[in-house]
């Protein structure tokens, strides 16, 4: 690797050049990413709720659909608003009570049922029906012309209403995201390296990673926006470790070579390169663990990220020296001293008191367990969100003015008869918390018989193949009631018609808590699996992956454990994936002493020596990383409007600390505990003469 080191050396100012170059294409692919708001579409395609939903589309040409409340106006004017909706780009039908009868019949007249449906005391209500998906970017115009049209009398519900303002508030913050976690990494930076130059070629070079990450991801089509949001802050905090260890390396070897700055960076990239790749896998193996979620929400975000630690790497080992190196000067000059402290006294004590850190991990570890397993966790989107966003406000007016919470879609074979379809109406809406269900069968009666239902409406609602059921539920979305609810109507749906699908926002989200509950006990295994293996291989050790993979597993426990006793309830995104990314991205800690423990008891160190050098040398660096990981993140993570982001941004900034802590204290005093373990399973950590015949797992390792 040395001849590569001296290669990026010699072409620094090449490299420098094409960098520059190839931040064009990346601003272009990041440009032209699309960005998905809605995270249903990332439930399995094969699922019924699914298929049902592309039935919609192909079958009735209705993507997504949302409720428009009016208050305070006329019948002639609601009408003429009507008119102007169905105008809309995207807007494939709005169906109102004129749309099965004259605007000059008195409502009164129409059945008490279809009456209650339309109308409250405060006003009256429409079905707004789009021709595209519910997170498609036509559909999302279209919201935003209909607010356009439409005064502060009127409030726009459903998902798609949900999924235009989660865009607005993500698009808004994002940049703020990225500013936040700049500043804050700065002043660490500042704080704990030697000159001020150098925190902003990190960050330039760290940036510059970044947006070939975000422009490549233009070879996907489209990201998430929770992908989007944390990429910048999550590769910033994750990535950091691997520049100061180049610095750290670099001032190391110019000591080596006698001033020569050059030979001393060829050598830094050479060591930093070997180092930082260990380090580097358990971090993307962390990532890749994630691919391994049937909800490919995880797929989605895995990728983005192992895409970024490799990037992160690349630039790291060619575009950070040739800054360092073209910046000598001003580094120079811009020197002063780290305002860290000396903790040599610190790495004594714990080797000395280890039993009481020791203690201290068995009394917290079974309340961190009962914790982590008990935290809370929704799965309603809308909750995600501030109070004040116009969709929001619109949902908690349709409960409280129509006692609407959701609304299912029942999609029948057309050729079930319709009293067949009327007996199945009837036995639904005895279902708890059903409080109607109107299909085409339930328009018509002795007030509007079939010859009056226009033939638009007719066709929104019955085609050859399907016919559509609007189900109003009085239930929240992902709460018990409407599982047990949609559990329920499917029991009814499976005596009339076995091919009979009921789709919707609540029918999906029910997928989602059962799929995702799946996805996280396979995500942590995987990711524990990966990494273990990882260890092992690295160390030759069977002992030191239990260790090392105990050890973070109980930062975790105790990082998921917190909401638990705080009270506080986490979006589920968070409870599967922050495991997988503390674990990938906080192991390196663990790694790094160990590497440091084995290598001064091969050179014959005993072990309180050896584990107190070990604790000496990397410590400070553990610290100065960790603090990196925790201000990239936690200011994010306080600042942002949208939860789902604010919780996966705290639990990362918490999880660094405490990861931080429990590798500083804990781990020194397990190698304290099992050292005599260790060693009898593990190659490589006795001086050599001492290895011959040792064995390793009950085989003979030679020397």
């Amino acid at each position: 690797m040395n001849k590569f080191g001296k290669a990026v050396v010699k072409c620094r100012a090449v490299i420098l050049i094409v960098s520059i170059l190839l931040l064009i294409p990346a601003v272009f692919g990041y440009i032209h990413t699309r960005v998905n708001y809605d995270v249903l579409t990332y439930l399995p395609k094969e699922i019924e709720t699914m298929k049902g939903q592309d039935i919609m589309i192909e079958d009735f040409g209705i993507g997504a659909f949302s409720m428009l409340m009016v208050d305070g106006m006329e019948p002639k004017d609601v009408a003429a608003l009507k008119a102007e909706v169905e105008k809309v780009e995207h807007v494939e039908k709005v169906l109102w009570y004129d749309s099965i009868a004259d605007i000059s019949m008195p409502q009164s007249m129409l059945p008490d049922k279809i009456y209650k449906v339309f109308n409250s005391d405060k006003g009256t209500m429409m079905a707004v029906f789009f021709d595209e998906g519910t997170s498609s970017d036509g559909t999302m115009e279209a919201i935003g012309k209909i607010r356009g049209l439409t005064g502060k009398q009127c409030f726009l519900s459903g998902m798609s209403a949900i999924v235009t303002d989660t865009k607005e508030l993500s698009e808004k913050e994002t940049p703020i995201y990225v500013l936040i976690a700049v500043i804050l990494s700065s002043i660490v930076l500042a704080v704990t390296m030697e000159s001020f130059v150098v925190p902003v070629l990190f960050l330039l070079s760290i940036g510059i990673a970044i947006i070939y990450n975000l422009g490549s991801n233009i070879v996907f089509g489209e990201i998430s926006y929770i992908t989007k949001a944390l990429a910048a802050v999550l590769q910033l905090g994750v990535t950091m470790d691997y520049s100061i260890f180049l610095m750290h390396s670099y001032e190391e070897q110019q000591a080596e070579c006698g001033g020569d700055k050059k030979e001393a960076m060829a050598r830094a990239i050479s060591q930093t390169f070997s180092s930082v790749i260990g380090s580097s896998i358990t971090t993307v193996a962390g990532f890749i663990a994630l691919c391994f979620m049937s909800f490919t929400l995880g797929k989605d975000i895995g990728i983005v990220m192992a895409k970024g630690v490799v990037l992160g790497v690349i630039t790291c080992v060619t575009i950070l020296p040739s800054m360092i190196l073209v910046c000598d000067k001003l580094i120079e000059k811009t020197k002063h001293k780290p305002l860290l402290p000396n903790i040599n006294r610190i790495s004594q004590r714990v080797t000395k008191h280890y039993l009481v850190y020791v203690v201290l991990f068995l009394v917290l570890l079974f309340p961190a367990i009962y914790g982590n397993n008990h935290t809370g966790v929704y799965y309603n989107l809308d909750e995600t969100l501030p109070k004040e966003l116009p969709c929001i406000i619109a949902n908690e007016k349709l409960k409280a003015d129509y006692d609407m919470n959701t609304t299912h879609i029942l999609l029948v074979d057309s050729d079930v008869p319709s009293s067949d379809v009327g007996r199945m109406l009837k036995e639904i809406e005895k279902v708890d918390g059903v409080k109607w269900a109107l299909g085409l069968d339930s328009l018509i009666g002795p007030a509007v018989p079939a010859s009056m239902i226009p033939k638009s409406v007719t066709e929104l609602l019955k085609n050859d193949k399907y016919q559509m059921v609007l189900i109003n539920s009085i239930y929240k979305v992902a709460s018990d009631e409407v599982n047990k609810q949609v559990d329920e109507i499917n029991a009814v749906l499976d005596k009339y018609d076995k091919g009979a699908m009921l789709v919707g926002e609540a029918p999906l989200t029910k997928d989602l808590i059962d799929i995702t509950d799946t996805d996280f006990k396979t995500v942590s295994f995987v990711s524990i699996g990966i990494i273990f293996v990882i260890i092992f291989i690295l160390f030759r050790s069977i002992s030191l992956p239990v260790i090392l993979v105990g050890v973070i597993e109980f930062a975790i426990f105790v990082n998921m454990g917190i909401p638990f006793y705080t009270g506080t309830t986490l979006p589920f995104v968070a409870s599967i994936v922050i495991g997988t990314i503390q674990l990938g991205a906080t192991v390196d800690y663990a790694i790094l002493m160990t590497t440091r423990y084995k290598r001064e008891r091969s050179l014959g160190a005993a072990k309180y020596e050896a584990i107190t050098i070990a604790h000496q040398a990397s410590a400070q660096s553990i610290i100065v990383s960790a603090l990196s990981f925790f201000a990239a993140t936690i200011g994010v993570g306080f600042y942002s409007n949208i939860d789902m982001i604010s919780s996966l941004c705290i639990l990362m900034a918490r999880g660094a600390i405490i990861s931080m802590v429990v590798v500083v204290f804990v781990l020194p005093s397990m190698f304290m505990v099992f050292d005599k373990v260790i060693v009898k399973t593990s190659s490589g950590f006795l001086p050599k003469r001492q290895q011959k015949g040792k064995t390793i797992g009950g085989m003979v390792h030679e020397k």
